[in-house]
């Protein structure tokens, strides 16, 4: 709405301070009213001005943008102040924007009448100079502040970079995968002030997070699968979850801070991707201490999870590369072995055979038997370790009756353990046939048969009970031994890791894992300590 009004009282308007109305009516002043919504632009900064502005009713905000986009506020203006006139006075495009801040009525001068007034009036002429001089000071205030932020922030980055070269150094002078783990994590930590934190990796084979924790003097291993929690989400997804209220969220489990009494206050959750952008692990910070988790602390864990992830996947490249070596080495040994028993115990083989046919007491047979098949035993468990050394196991897939097969097998293992005061008991539930291969599953059972004898010593007991489980042959091997501790539990399977063993290879379950594994099947650790572990194994029953 625009309207024309002559000779107004303008006394209540800065501008207008002790100029006389007579003076306004005998120039014969002209003026306009506008009305500008609320967040509506009355002027933009480089446009031309022909109008000097008096605010009736309402405020008006003044702002210069910079290079990088960002509005720098000059001032707000409120009923009885005026603008635009630096403009009319140096026939300079616009220097700045003016919004109104709410819904405002304003009075529009013309640059003609804004230079009678000039002319005529000391009064007003003072006026604008008083108001361009509070304006300078206020302005200069405020260059200083922005000045002193823009340091503040400067400086700030600067710290970042610094933190992320010496973060980088630190993490790629160690080749040790638990040690990068533990300097990312701190170096994390520190850089973005946060209160304490976890680096997840991914376990492909298991589609599982792992971490590392310390509780108390123990280190302690601790899982969970992807796509559980916050961390699992950012596991599948890739994206950047910063949470400063984590109580109102629907992501965030409360359950946790109930059972560690942890208070979370804000979280920080980022995808650790390698060169490729492959996820490859997450960061978890907590509570930052000033305030929450911002785009500078998501710029620096971005930057600094490349490096990171170099770090891990070189670390994890060195230990595969030291297992290959000890393989090799292994290899070797076990072929001279071979070849160096093979024929002597052929021969011992062929004599017992002689043995058991010459002698044929029913007694004497049982015992040639007996030998035969731990030979055979010992040749086949050699054989084995040479196979997985080289990575030429060849499985030989069959149809097996699965309870003469067991209760063959069992027979034997039974006969072991008679030795050691083991009492074993067989639950055989299936009774069809399924496809593998009898003497690598048989393998399998006998590791898992030597390992629970070794873990007690003094005796025991071991359940085996074999029954199918939906489409799958599930059988499972349980002991009473003094069990196995948590953090080691997932390297058991691993090639020369050996627990309790004072003579052990290290190879015994990490050919059982690779066995189950190329039957296209699956093996489980379930153990406590001083109350024994529990093995499943999952066969398909339709191969």
């Amino acid at each position: 709405m625009v309207s024309e009004k002559k000779g107004n009282p303008l006394e209540n308007f800065v501008l207008f301070h002790n100029v006389p109305n007579e003076l306004i009516n005998k120039l014969d002043i002209q003026l306009k009213e506008s009305f500008f919504e609320k967040d509506s632009t009355i002027f933009k900064e480089g446009s031309e001005g022909d109008n000097l502005y008096l605010i009736k009713s309402g405020s008006v905000k003044l702002s210069k943008s910079t290079k990088q986009s960002i509005d720098s506020v000059i001032g707000i203006l409120h009923e009885g102040d005026f603008f635009g006139e630096l403009e009319l006075i140096d026939g300079l495009p616009r220097s700045a924007t003016a919004v109104a801040t709410t819904d405002s009525h304003l009075l529009m001068i013309s640059k003609s009448d804004f230079y009678k007034l000039l002319s005529n009036s000391i009064e007003l002429v003072e006026n604008v100079l008083k108001t361009l001089s509070i304006r300078l000071r206020s302005i200069n205030e405020t260059f200083v502040m922005e000045f002193q932020r823009y340091i503040e922030s400067v400086n700030s980055k600067i710290e970042k970079f610094n933190q992320l070269i010496e973060a980088t150094k630190v993490v790629n002078s160690s080749l040790d995968l638990d040690e990068i783990l533990s300097t990312v994590l701190s170096n994390a930590v520190v850089a973005t002030n946060a209160d304490r934190g976890t680096v997840y990796l991914i376990d492909e084979d298991k589609q599982e997070l792992w971490s590392k924790v310390i509780q108390g003097e123990k280190t302690i291993e601790i899982r969970m699968p992807i796509g559980k929690g916050i961390a699992g989400q950012v596991a599948i997804t890739g994206e950047t979850v910063n949470i400063s209220d984590p109580y109102n969220n629907p992501m965030f489990n409360p359950e946790i801070d109930k059972l560690t009494g942890y208070e979370t206050k804000s979280i920080l959750c980022m995808p650790l991707k390698n060169r490729e952008g492959k996820i490859i692990g997450v960061f978890q910070l907590l509570n930052k201490h000033k305030g929450s988790f911002n785009q500078e602390d998501e710029n620096f864990i971005s930057a600094f999870s490349i490096h990171a992830a170099i770090a891990i996947e070189n670390a994890k490249l060195v230990e595969n590369m030291l297992i290959n070596e000890r393989l090799a080495t292994v290899g070797k040994m076990a072929s001279t072995i071979i070849h160096d028993i093979k024929n002597p115990l052929s021969t011992m083989r062929l004599y017992t055979q002689v043995l058991r046919n010459k002698v044929g007491t029913e007694e004497t047979t049982k015992m040639a038997d007996e030998i035969i098949r731990q030979i055979d035993r010992f040749i086949s468990m050699t054989q084995e370790i040479l196979d997985f050394a080289r990575g030429e196991q060849i499985t030989n897939i069959q149809e097996v009756k699965i309870d003469e097969y067991f209760d063959q097998l069992l027979n034997y293992i039974e006969k072991d353990y008679q030795n050691r005061n083991i009492v074993l008991t067989r639950n055989i539930q299936y009774k069809g046939t399924i496809k593998f291969d009898p003497d690598r599953i048989s393998r399998v059972m006998y590791n898992l048969a030597g390992n629970a004898a070794d873990a007690m010593p003094q005796g025991g007991k071991v359940d085996i009970n074999v029954f199918q489980d939906d489409n799958f042959l599930k059988i499972e091997f349980v002991d009473t031994g003094k069990g196995i501790p948590a953090d080691i539990k997932n390297k058991l399977f691993t090639p020369f890791f050996t627990y309790g063993k004072k003579h052990g290879t290290g190879l015994g379950l990490a050919i059982v894992k690779k066995i189950i594994d190329e039957h296209k099947g699956t093996i489980n650790l379930e153990s406590e300590l001083d109350k024994g572990t529990k093995i499943t194994i999952r066969l398909p029953i339709i191969a």
